[in-house]
């Protein structure tokens, strides 16, 4: 099973810059989009339907312009969820999760936080706490899963570049990795991508478009978080820059699941 996560950054953009037709050619078995910042009634264009997927979208009930999440999977799931059972998520479509016979995954899109809006960073550790309360109760369920998204937060400092002067920055701040880790290490998910890669410089994202592209200067805010029993699943894990859909790139993931 190929699973791709990207958070798009506003799905009309990536269509427009070729993502549908990259996303065809790779033929992943599913693929989850983040921040879509679209509402599903208006996307008309047969291209967001590419044929072969089986297509879902969960998007904000305060303003679909805004944040949004979507699954395009190859066999019909068997149910579809949508949100975790609190506000910064449930309102404003940040979860989506389809359920297959043998594993269920989501995509998920944690809220950017601020350096300047104490506001906005409480915002982030709300949702970040309430995905925390889902992933613990996960773990108490008797079948795997991979949670697919943005959690805009680097992990590590081989996650994101000029990493000592980030420790003051929303997405690496020592509460943020904290918090991460604990999902790693605490709980005991799998990484699905550090599973199989250990390389530096494995950025997801890059801010200021041309110039922190061209220097790589980024960070891994993007990943695929498995249950335990996926770990001697994963077979390889990858990220695409090829091409730019976005200010993220697209998170590849192997697995040996049917």
């Amino acid at each position: 099973m190929k699973v791709i996560s990207l958070n798009v950054n506003g799905i009309r953009q990536a269509a427009e810059r070729g993502f549908f037709e990259w996303m065809v050619r790779q033929d992943p078995d599913v693929v989850c989009l983040q921040d879509i910042q679209a509402d599903e009634r208006t996307l008309n264009d047969s291209v967001f339907f590419p044929p072969g997927y089986n297509t879902y979208f969960f998007d904000s009930m305060e303003n679909p312009e805004q944040a949004g999440v979507a699954i395009y999977c190859k066999t019909m799931p068997k149910a579809i969820m949508t949100g975790m059972g609190f506000p910064e998520c449930d309102f404003e479509g940040r979860f989506i999760q389809a359920d297959f016979d043998k594993v269920s995954i989501g995509a998920f899109l944690t809220p950017h936080g601020s350096n300047h809006e104490e506001a906005l960073q409480e915002h982030k550790y709300r949702f970040m706490e309430g995905f925390k309360n889902h992933l613990i109760k996960t773990r108490r369920k008797r079948r795997e899963f991979i949670f697919c998204g943005t959690a805009n937060v680097a992990r590590s400092p081989i996650d994101v570049s000029s990493w000592f002067v980030n420790q003051r920055n929303s997405g690496f701040l020592p509460e943020e990795r904290k918090w991460i880790n604990e999902i790693f290490n605490e709980l005991e998910y799998i990484d699905a991508f550090r599973q199989v890669n250990k390389q530096d410089k494995q950025y997801t994202w890059w801010p200021d478009y041309e110039r922190a592209w061209k220097l790589d200067e980024g960070g891994r805010l993007d990943y695929q978080i498995a249950t335990p029993g996926i770990k001697n699943l994963i077979q390889g894990g990858t990220i695409y820059k090829g091409q730019r859909f976005s200010d993220h790139a697209p998170l590849i993931v192997e697995y040996n699941i049917d």
